[in-house]
């Protein structure tokens, strides 16, 4: 389980929130007594339509809350960013894994800066950046291409030096893709698992959860997605609601096992 915070002033759901490095402390605190298994904290929004920053302003952002998290914390800290001077000031001050939604595409520095701190990384599939990856996504076959996209760079990013046992993949729910393009990932899970390699899903509070969800409370939804994910293949949830989510695998857990205890 992922809990999510957002040190940044225009994310989709908590944008502004956390920006006081104390309260992104206190709910860092707050998401790993809630039984959250890692901590990922975002300095830039990449919702869609969203601007990319620099360097200097994610990282004016996001440092002050690594510094205020160190020694806090007995999970382990994960950093949302794709550039190499954020990722590289992040592993400096404790960060363990990198999360990078661009899959080392935008920054050819990145890898080997991975390489060099030997942390774990999540690559994830991304059609285009933020601003541009809505406008009309096209695909023949969006799980083949996606699982075949994931496919090459896991060789490419092995090839620049990280280690194949440090990396996690992500679909990219949401991140140039339209209803339909996340449905049909979500129906065709299981043809993940011929990457061989843990499946991460970003499906907390997306848009098109809205969409399908109707009148129905949100974190239904979400929970839901979540356990028919996890059904078909994915290992780790990226959720900005702990509590809901872990009561929901509970649950699932107890009708797998056929007892209500793990």
């Amino acid at each position: 389980m992922m809990g999510i915070i957002n040190i940044t002033p225009d994310s989709f759901s908590d944008g502004g929130q956390y920006l006081d490095p104390e309260a992104a402390l206190d709910r860092a605190l707050e998401l790993e007594a809630e039984g959250a298994d890692i901590i990922d904290i975002g300095g830039e929004s990449t919702r869609p339509g969203a601007t990319l920053i620099s360097a200097e302003v994610e990282l004016a952002r996001i440092l002050p809350v690594l510094q205020h998290l160190q020694g806090r914390l007995k999970i382990p800290l994960s950093v949302d960013t794709w550039k190499a001077p954020v990722a590289a000031a992040a592993l400096e001050e404790g960060a363990e894994i990198i999360n990078d939604v661009s899959a080392g595409r935008w920054d050819n520095v990145l890898w080997p800066t991975m390489a060099q701190y030997r942390a774990g990384y999540v690559l994830m599939h991304s059609l285009d950046q933020p601003a541009t990856m809505q406008k009309a996504p096209h695909y023949i076959d969006p799980t083949a291409e996606i699982v075949d996209f994931l496919g090459k760079f896991l060789a490419r990013a092995e090839e620049n030096g990280l280690a194949l046992e440090s990396l996690v993949c992500d679909p990219g729910f949401g991140f140039g893709k339209t209803l339909g393009h996340n449905l049909t990932l979500l129906r065709d899970l299981n043809a993940f698992r011929v990457l061989r390699r843990p499946l991460m899903v970003g499906l907390s509070r997306k848009s098109f959860l809205k969409l399908i969800g109707g009148s129905e409370p949100l974190e239904i939804t979400n929970e839901l997605a979540h356990l028919w994910a996890t059904a078909h293949g994915a290992a780790i949830w990226r959720v900005h609601d702990v509590p809901s989510a872990l009561r929901a695998a509970r649950v699932a857990g107890a009708f797998a096992r056929g007892t209500e205890t793990a």
